[in-house]
């Protein structure tokens, strides 16, 4: 079992930098004013994974598997961060994930 989670906690991981890959590129593009098709796909990456975890009631499927092999309350049991970063990561990037858009939507309709 202990492999399992681990493996897991190693998936969730790479999905998290993978994210996190998307989230800082869409930041770069909207302050250098690089609107073009990439920003478009990592805003619907990013949709697509708001609406998975709408559909799961805020919580990453993958966590729900993690949770088969752990009755851990730690909230990084399910991923490899700290535990201030686990249980905050949705505040977190949320909140610069709204920046990143009202600087968006300003690239969109202000011309330079």
């Amino acid at each position: 079992m202990h492999l399992k989670l681990n493996m897991i906690k190693m998936i969730h991981t790479i999905i998290w930098l993978f994210f996190n890959v998307i989230i800082f590129y869409m930041f770069y593009a909207v302050i250098e004013n690089k609107i073009d098709k990439w920003i478009w796909i990592c805003v619907c990456i990013i949709l697509i994974e708001g609406i998975v975890l709408i559909v799961f009631k805020n919580v990453c499927p993958i966590t729900l598997i993690a949770r088969k092999y752990s009755d851990s309350n730690n909230d990084n049991f399910d991923i490899f961060l700290p535990t201030w970063l686990a249980r905050n990561n949705k505040l977190i990037y949320s909140v610069f994930l709204v920046i990143i858009i009202a600087i968006l939507i300003y690239r969109l309709t202000v011309k330079s």
